[in-house]
């Protein structure tokens, strides 16, 4: 039974140079920590050296986080561009020796590889994630007023005000303790 989220990659591996590209559609269904709004789609292209497994990834969504100065909602475009390599053991079927080449499973919390299989959607999970906004913003730049944020004063703090005398009071007692 061939599985849609399993993208095999057993003939590129046995096959050095050998060249695969993956169509991908996926809405990364049973990710909790992701609201996507649209599926990420694109392709995943694959090619053996016969040592390493090559794979890039051209993607792009659309989906919703938080602005980093309001907390609201909003939504982002996303492009996820993600080029990684793989190291590969065994010898390449291909070469008439009988032996078989493989892809070296690395040390993950998630696993991204089962024996040549990609596991499509754990690949994607991370280039979603690695590829979102640090700080994204309702405006769009930190110089422009967030709209959703309550208004404050734009005059400058008049030296009376009582601000100033809490900051002039701590000031006096780090001055005394010195």
């Amino acid at each position: 039974m061939k599985r849609e989220d399993f993208l095999d990659l057993n003939e590129i591996l046995q096959h050095p140079g050998k060249k695969a590209i993956f169509s991908v559609e996926t809405s990364l269904n049973q990710e909790a920590d992701l609201d996507l709004v649209t599926p990420v789609t694109g392709e995943i292209h694959a090619i053996s050296t016969g040592n390493i497994l090559l794979l890039a990834a051209d993607l792009k969504t659309r989906c919703v986080v938080e602005c980093s100065r309001c907390n609201e909602p909003m939504e982002v475009d996303i492009v996820i561009d993600m080029e990684d390599d793989f190291d590969v053991e065994g010898i390449p079927a291909s070469y008439g020796t009988g032996g078989y080449a493989r892809v070296v499973p690395e040390e993950e919390p998630e696993p991204i590889f089962q024996e040549n299989h990609l596991l499509r959607d754990a690949y994607i999970r991370q280039g979603v994630i690695v590829s979102l906004p640090v700080q994204p913003l309702c405006t769009g730049d930190w110089d422009i007023p967030c709209p959703n944020m309550p208004r404050t004063s734009s005059e400058p703090l008049e030296e009376g005000h009582p601000a100033f005398q809490s900051l002039k009071s701590v000031r006096n007692s780090e001055d005394d303790a010195s």
